[in-house]
């Protein structure tokens, strides 16, 4: 494989990557997570794999139920509620309260690119997720 052969492969997984669905109307999210980084006052933040943070790579949203969620194919069975759910200017809005940390979630409908924080009294998490619409079940 020559060099551009190397780079135009590189350029479309990163593409593929990136992309997600627009969930606009959707009541029902899957979001794989991206990216994760973990932040602590007055040092650098530090890229780091959501399984070192015991963030699960598949989450499940269900905005009516205002919960997510692990799979079901996890095998974990982990929920968290979710106090605020709003749409607001083309954006889903989420905010809960768990375990002493606030979390925001902030997810473009166009696009299904989701930014999240997990805030807590020592440390920030910070990761990035693509979503797409769940069927109902």
């Amino acid at each position: 494989m020559n060099k551009n052969s190397r780079w135009t492969l590189l350029a479309a997984l990163l593409t593929l990557s990136a992309s997600a669905d627009d969930i606009r109307g959707a009541d029902k999210l899957l979001c794989s997570i991206l990216q994760t980084s973990l932040c602590f006052a007055e040092v650098e933040c530090t890229n780091i794999p959501p399984t070192s943070l015991n963030i699960p790579q598949f989450i499940e949203i269900d905005i009516k139920a205002k919960r997510m969620s692990t799979t079901v194919a996890s095998g974990e069975n982990r929920q968290t509620p979710i106090e605020s759910v709003s749409r607001k200017d083309g954006h889903l809005l989420l905010h809960g309260y768990e375990q002493e940390r606030a979390f925001t979630m902030l997810v473009p409908e166009l696009t299904g690119l989701a930014s999240f924080a997990s805030v807590g009294e020592d440390r920030s998490v910070v990761a990035f997720a693509a979503c797409t619409p769940l069927p109902g079940r």
